[in-house]
Order: C-alpha cells, then sequence, then structure tokens
C-alpha cells in the first residue's frame, strides 16, 4: 500500500510494563512492512476509558485506524469480565459509528497472577498481539473503499 496510514494507539495505565508491549510489537511490525505511516500515541487510566477516547480520535478525522490495547484482569471479583464487555462492545460501536476501524489488543486472562512466569508469558503474548494489530490495520486498509 502506499498511502501513508494515520494510525491512533490508545493504550491502559494499568498494567503498563505489559501492555507497552503490543506498542512495540505494533511499531515493530510497521516498520518491517515498508508501510508508510504516523502513530500517535495516547495513554488512558484504564480500560473503561479506551471506547471514549477511540470515539474523540475517530471523530476527529485524522487517523485512519484506531488500535486499543489493555489488558483486563481478574482481581478476584466478577468486575473484570463487566469491564471487559464493555469495552470491547464500545470499541465495536465507535467503529460502526464513525466508519473508522477500531482494533482491539485487549486481553482478559482469568487467573492472572503478578509472577515471573505469568508476567513473562503476557509480556511476549503482547509483543505478537501488537504485530498482529498492525497487520489487521494494513489489511482492512487495502480493503477501504
Amino acid at each position: 500500500m502506499s498511502k501513508q496510514l494515520h494510525v491512533a494507539f490508545i493504550k491502559a495505565g494499568w498494567h503498563s510494563d505489559i501492555v507497552d508491549q503490543s506498542l512495540i510489537g505494533f511499531k515493530q511490525d510497521m516498520e518491517t512492512s515498508g508501510q508508510s505511516h504516523t502513530i500517535h500515541v495516547v495513554t488512558v487510566p484504564g480500560a473503561f476509558e479506551m471506547p471514549l477516547q477511540a470515539k474523540r480520535l475517530a471523530d476527529s478525522g485524522k487517523y485512519d485506524a484506531v488500535v486499543a490495547a489493555a489488558l483486563v484482569v481478574d482481581g478476584g471479583i466478577y468486575r473484570h469480565d463487566f469491564v471487559a464487555q464493555a469495552v470491547v462492545e464500545g470499541l465495536m460501536r465507535v467503529q460502526l459509528d464513525t466508519n473508522v476501524p477500531t482494533f482491539s489488543v485487549s486481553l482478559t486472562p482469568h487467573h492472572f497472577h503478578s509472577t515471573p512466569d505469568h508476567e513473562k508469558f503476557y509480556f511476549e503474548h503482547f509483543l505478537k498481539k501488537g504485530a498482529e494489530a498492525a497487520r489487521a490495520v494494513r489489511a482492512i486498509a487495502e480493503l477501504a473503499v
């Protein structure tokens, strides 16, 4: 694709050491693809704030795509399921309402623990998910009419 892609990348501040890996993976994949692009990064407090920020960015008319990344963990209460569902539904609504493709790199693991093994697994997993999001952004941009 020859057109420069303008992408807004929203990341949640909770578990930023892990979530930030998605941005690294995204940037690396965009660079190695040779796709001309700009990335505007916005950090929000948590996953719940991502849909509103995505809507604001999409409504600005400045972006070809919006990507949102978060780790919503099971903290021992049922709330995480509701948050994750609300976030995904909100992001879907953003893309349907604005016609700006909106991608989720938001994971909701059950039984996440802040142990070296879990952190290493999700650290690496978010890196891969960021790269997958970059490929999806390019693929959808190719389909744009």
